[in-house]
């Protein structure tokens, strides 16, 4: 086969045109009804109670691409009142867990630091479920001012 100047021309037309099409996915973000069930299935079908963990993140983000968050759940970490795990998520990126921690009594205490990216202004939820089965949540809205994951 030879490559004439007219089948190279519309092999990189063809090649352009590939990302163009990805542009327009259906909907490229999370449903609130996938992170309800998230939630759901990380508390065991208990409703969150607030108090107890502590969210810290930026009110406002001046780049997506790192966000630096910390949590930290006021907590004994000894009997009942052992922390079992914490769950991070953002509700508004196409895949909104971000980090699950778990802790054992040799953690000594249930706090966390990380990096995140997000994909525009939303939510950032932290759940902490304890050992004896009761679930606790912090809410904190991030504003995004430039994009990080295509926003």
């Amino acid at each position: 086969m030879t490559l004439s100047r007219r089948r190279v021309l519309m092999l990189a037309a063809g090649a352009a045109a590939i990302p163009a099409l990805q542009l327009f996915p259906g909907s490229s973000f999370a449903a609130a009804e996938d992170v309800a069930k998230m939630m759901a299935d990380f508390s065991g079908g208990k409703e969150p109670q607030t108090g107890k963990i502590t969210l810290t993140a930026p009110e406002i983000a001046e780049n997506g691409n790192t966000v630096p968050i910390s949590v930290d759940v006021d907590s004994a970490m000894d009997g009942a009142d052992m922390v079992d795990a914490v769950m991070i998520l953002a509700d508004g990126n196409p895949r909104p867990e971000v980090a699950t921690f778990h802790f054992t009594a040799m953690s000594g205490s249930a706090a966390a630091t990380t990096r995140m990216r997000l994909a525009r202004t939303q939510n950032v939820i932290a759940l902490a479920r304890m050992a004896d089965g009761s679930v606790y949540m912090d809410k904190k809205e991030v504003k995004v001012t430039i994009g990080g994951c295509g926003g």
